[in-house]
């Protein structure tokens, strides 16, 4: 596979943290998190098929280029574990909360608020 326009969609954005799908030419090809620790940069790459070693060097290679390197934080090391798998679903409080399930917050966390959505829950 050619890993030519490759595209980073971001998910989320902590202090010290971020979430990507990564896309070739629209398809998703993978899941990334970065972590942003000090003077280290720690990745998880899960890959939804199999690339070959030298797409997966030429992804993390592009990961740095385009994600680490212009993080405003300085960098000695980038560590990157990569994993092959599939996604069997996405669970949230919400998810829970809509099937009657109990859900825990914090003391005195209003999942709407929390969340922003329509689903009722009690503490």
């Amino acid at each position: 596979m050619a890993l030519t326009g490759i595209e980073f969609d971001r998910q989320y954005r902590t202090v010290s943290s971020e979430g990507f799908n990564v896309r070739v030419e629209g398809e998703r090809i993978a899941r990334l998190d970065l972590h942003f620790a000090g003077q280290s940069v720690y990745a998880t790459l899960v890959l939804l098929s199999d690339i070959g070693e030298a797409d997966t060097l030429a992804l993390i290679e592009r990961i740095d280029e385009s994600l680490v390197l212009p993080a405003e934080t300085s960098r000695e090391d980038l560590y990157v574990t990569v994993f092959r798998g599939e996604q069997i679903g996405f669970y949230s409080d919400d998810f829970q909360a809509e099937r009657g399930r109990d859900v825990t917050l914090r003391p005195g966390a209003d999942l709407d608020d929390e969340l922003g959505s329509g689903a009722e829950c009690s503490n």
